[in-house]
């Protein structure tokens, strides 16, 4: 656009000027004391604008800080008049000598606030409507308006860093796994629908019609076939879809730093993913993760935290108390067990600070929030007698074998859970979290990683049946082979996982490379002979074919991101992330398509029950 053109929505007054024989020298964040005196050229958005006297301030804001521009009407007169023209997130360019401020106006708040640019020549390369919000650290309004409005939230400096700790992590892991002999390969985002534990996102295909891709869950049967195909160290920052419901730490589409390695066994593949963490921690967030992990086998970790990433700086631990209970007069608890459930207990000492309101606030959480049935509960009080609704059950024997389990004393709180083992866990474990942090009972750790391992190869499902835990393609442990014969439900996996403050980065296994031990756990899984051929039939060949064995992993990149920022939500490392709803408010999509494009697809979409 050449100077003089109008084109100012609000602003019709103000003209456009071109960037033609003008080239910005530096970055507003990048004005230093050494520049004093010399003349530089800065560009970026008007982050505010004061007109103190005639004299006009502007903060200039780009991707590298702010900085504070000054137009004088004794400096140049008709810079200082364009001043005047300004407004928030306006587009300008400004040439002008780099000068120190006067002792009264520095800013000790901002890293050039010692500093300002005199100006002696303004170009305003476009105007912009007023923003929807200041951009600024927290904007203080809902998440769902920066999400319509993203291109602004955008310019804010907590998505920029995101942004630069998403670059970082991207070159780590590019950097480190050439280094340990990957090779970064490209699979199709177009594939086969497999079952991954979540629903595909699928694609109709125009020239096969009434077929069907999928988009990717992960790169899963791509890089075993991969491995395979003599690659033998592959890796990939991939794109992954999954159609399933929204939090804070799940989206639609995600990135994952995606691995896989041939002729390794698990010490092999976690020497990687230990090298991939430490080396993404220290370059991306200019941390030194101590060395090496500690480590934990499922069952432990479990027992001990009622959950398979747990945050071990918190300080308390469960107690396992089925085996009290057996036999037990009180009902609550008998009857768990006796339907195969445990009973478990988390036990805090010195818990003076936990009121009876704070507990009635727990009941009430743990059933409306976490699903339970209730939240039993004992205080041991001062002289050493038992304070609790469920106290008058208890037998003496059993109060004996509670206190000598759990270490009980005058000051301790108690509390129990009695239900199957997912659920009485997940109760105690989050309610581990949620108090030991709440009461202080961390060790002070900044980060801890952690190696989750062998976890189960099956689990049930809420039909009863037999189900995989994390996918059929996990290599059960060497000695639990023949387990898959009598009793597969105690075979452990060669699954493991990476965690870090009790967030799972992300999940791996060895894979199986012998196809009559994944047409074995495909039978297990109720697939019939035919089914496994028409689903799986291109993998079980391809495994008959000379797999090598074979194992990989795959890292969360946003969890890291939004680890490694400080950020509360997936949303908030992700450049254009979906609502829980799964909605892009800015490009507001998902949206209709015109109908001649389902004729091409031959597809019907039938009526929406509800309005759109």
């Amino acid at each position: 656009m050449n100077p003089g053109d109008s084109h100012a929505p609000g602003r019709a007054d103000v003209s456009i000027d071109s960037l033609q024989g003008l080239r910005r020298s530096h970055a507003c964040g990048a004005i230093a004391a050494s520049l004093i005196g010399q003349e530089v050229v800065v560009a970026g958005w008007v982050h505010g604008r004061r007109d103190h006297g005639g004299v006009i301030f502007i903060d200039l804001r780009d991707r590298e800080g702010l900085v504070q521009a000054v137009f004088r009407p004794e400096v140049d007169a008709a810079a200082h008049a364009r001043g005047g023209d300004l407004r928030s997130e306006f587009v300008v360019a400004v040439r002008g000598t780099v000068e120190r401020r006067s002792p009264e106006t520095v800013n000790p708040k901002l890293p050039t606030g010692e500093l300002e640019v005199v100006a002696r020549e303004l170009r305003i390369l476009n105007t912009a409507t007023p923003p929807p919000f200041p951009i600024d650290d927290d904007p203080g309004v809902d998440e769902l308006v920066r999400l319509r409005h993203r291109l602004h939230d955008l310019r804010r400096a907590p998505l920029q860093r995101a942004l630069r700790v998403r670059h970082a992590l991207y070159q780590s892991a590019r950097t480190t796994l050439s280094e340990l002999g990957f090779l970064e390969v490209e699979t199709p985002i177009l594939a086969k629908a497999t079952p991954e534990g979540a629903r595909d996102f699928l694609v109709p295909s125009r020239l096969q019609p009434g077929d069907f891709y999928a988009l990717p869950q992960s790169p899963q049967i791509m890089k075993q076939l991969l491995m395979i195909g003599g690659v033998e160290r592959y890796f990939q920052i991939a794109r992954c879809f999954r159609d399933e419901d929204l939090r804070a730490d799940r989206q639609l589409e995600f990135t994952q730093i995606d691995l896989e390695l041939s002729f390794a066994d698990v010490e092999d593949v976690l020497a990687v993913l230990e090298e991939v963490t430490v080396r993404a921690w220290r370059e991306a967030g200019g941390v030194e993760l101590p060395r090496p992990f500690p480590r934990l086998r499922y069952a432990e970790a479990m027992a001990r935290y009622g959950s398979d990433k747990p945050d071990v700086r918190v300080l308390l631990e469960l107690v396992e108390l089925t085996d009290l209970f057996r036999a037990s007069e009180f009902r609550a608890f008998r009857g768990a067990v006796d339907k195969g459930g445990i009973v478990k207990c988390l036990p805090i000492h010195d818990a003076d600070a936990l009121t009876r309101g704070e507990i009635d606030r727990l009941e009430a959480f743990v059933k409306k929030e976490l699903g339970g049935k209730g939240l039993a509960w004992v205080r041991v009080t001062a002289d050493g007698s038992w304070q609790s609704p469920i106290a008058k059950f208890l037998s003496d024997a059993e109060r004996a074998g509670i206190t000598e389990r759990t270490g009980a004393r005058p000051g301790t709180l108690l509390f129990f859970a009695a239900d199957e083992f997912a659920k009485a866990n997940a109760i105690l474990g989050r309610l581990r979290t949620d108090l030991g942090r709440q009461l202080g009972r961390v060790d002070g750790r900044a980060w801890a990683p952690l190696l989750v391992l062998e976890f189960p190869l099956f689990e049930r499902d809420e039909q009863g049946r037999v189900a995989f835990m994390h996918m059929p393609f996990v290599a059960p442990v060497d000695e639990d082979l023949p387990l898959l014969e009598a009793q597969p439900e105690r075979a452990r996996g060669t699954h493991y996982d990476v965690v870090m403050n009790g967030l799972e980065l992300g999940s791996g296994s060895l894979r199986n490379h012998r196809s009559d031990v994944q047409r074995r756990i495909f039978e297990l899984l109720g697939y019939s002979k035919q089914e496994m051929e028409t689903r799986f039939g291109f993998l079980l060949n391809a495994l008959d074919a000379g797999a090598p064995p074979h194992g990989g992993f795959a890292f969360g990149l946003d969890r890291i991101a939004m680890l490694l920022s400080g950020a509360e939500s997936l949303r908030d490392v992700i450049a254009f992330p979906k609502t829980q709803r799964g909605q892009d408010l800015l490009m507001d999509a998902p949206s209709a398509v015109e109908p001649g494009q389902l004729e091409e697809l031959q597809l019907r979409v039938a009526p929406s029950p509800k309005p759109r």
